[in-house]
């Protein structure tokens, strides 16, 4: 396996080790986590009366890591312009067929709200405008992956082309676009440190796009919750972010808390997925995210291969084959943006 396709392949697979970890603790409080599981370091299965994990099996991934796979074929379907409609119909089939399987782990707020606008003869284009919380930072992963760190431009407009039907705000754009570059420069080979960087000018880009909507500036708060818990032990860094950082599904909340466990993990996946499981709230779509990141940075290769063994609802020999083809892509448009600069 190349660089590329092992770093691209850990920020897939590291997204669904956070979201499967933190499947069973998520919506729980810290302290309802502790009393229910002790301290979570293991694929667990979900308490009985889990308010949308319940049947479940430990190490099951949910909707953080389904619409990331999912949106990255439809990146692939869609060429240069990304299909609205395409997307719509995809997230609305999904739901249908996780409800079908008996899931109550559905779509998120916004999405829901946007879809809904969608049926009601809204145009996709227009649906999302209302959209800031952070499902679209959740599954925005493939969009680093198939576009390169720079120009930086490019990345933050194909963000916002992905961000228009359901979360078409300056909150969720600059928030899925910190993602978006931190993972694609860790699959240009960069570390979590580069990474983190690079999701600071991304997320100041982002925040100019899309409709906006009052709420803290995300790479201020990005910046602000890593310097926060910097240097610190993980008990004292774990208790400030649950705290003062916040674990909401609120794109100001979710992405800063994620970025700021990947400086406590210093970079490592699964810890970042444990750190993630144990805080409460919106758990394992801040763990899809801090461990997607680490693992962009790291590779598949330092993943705990007995970990991914251990999930259920996933294919990594598909996951490989999508994460192969989001590369080819992306090289494909960096040799042609080669050869029209040698032009």
């Amino acid at each position: 396996m190349d660089t590329a396709l092992d770093r691209a392949m850990g920020a897939l697979m590291g997204g669904a080790l956070g979201d499967a970890l933190g499947m069973p603790t998520q919506l729980l409080s810290a302290r309802a986590i502790a009393a229910a599981y002790g301290h979570v370091d293991r694929f667990l299965p979900p308490t009985p009366d889990h308010p949308v994990s319940r049947g479940l099996e430990a190490g099951t991934i949910t909707d953080d890591t389904e619409q990331a796979l999912l949106l990255g074929r439809v990146l692939l379907g869609s060429g240069k312009i990304f299909d609205h409609r395409r997307w719509a119909d995809a997230l609305l089939d999904w739901e249908r067929d996780v409800r079908a399987r008996g899931s109550y782990d559905l779509l998120g707020p916004s999405t829901k709200r946007a879809l809904d606008a969608i049926n009601n003869g809204i145009a996709p284009e227009e649906a999302g405008r209302y959209g800031d919380t952070n499902g679209a930072a959740m599954r925005i992963a493939p969009v680093g992956v198939i576009m390169p760190p720079q120009p930086l431009a490019a990345l933050v407009a194909k963000v916002a082309e992905t961000c228009r039907a359901t979360h078409n705000t300056s909150i969720a754009i600059a928030s899925a676009s910190a993602v978006a570059a931190a993972v694609s420069r860790g699959v240009a080979g960069g570390d979590w440190r580069q990474a983190s960087r690079d999701a600071l000018a991304a997320a100041t880009q982002g925040a100019k796009l899309g409709h906006w909507v009052a709420g803290a500036d995300i790479a201020a708060r990005i910046e602000w919750a890593q310097g926060l818990v910097r240097g610190r032990a993980e008990a004292e860094a774990t208790r400030l972010i649950v705290d003062l950082v916040g674990t909401s599904v609120a794109s100001q909340e979710a992405v800063p808390a994620a970025f700021a466990v990947l400086e406590v993990a210093d970079g490592d996946p699964w810890r970042a997925a444990v750190i993630s499981a144990n805080l409460g709230g919106d758990t394992d779509t801040i763990g899809a995210i801090a461990a997607g990141i680490a693992g962009a940075c790291a590779g598949l290769s330092r993943l705990p291969a007995d970990r991914i063994a251990e999930l259920r609802g996933i294919d990594p020999q598909a996951v490989r084959a999508l994460a192969a083809d989001l590369l080819a892509a992306r090289r494909a448009a960096e040799a042609a943006a080669s050869t029209e600069n040698g032009a």
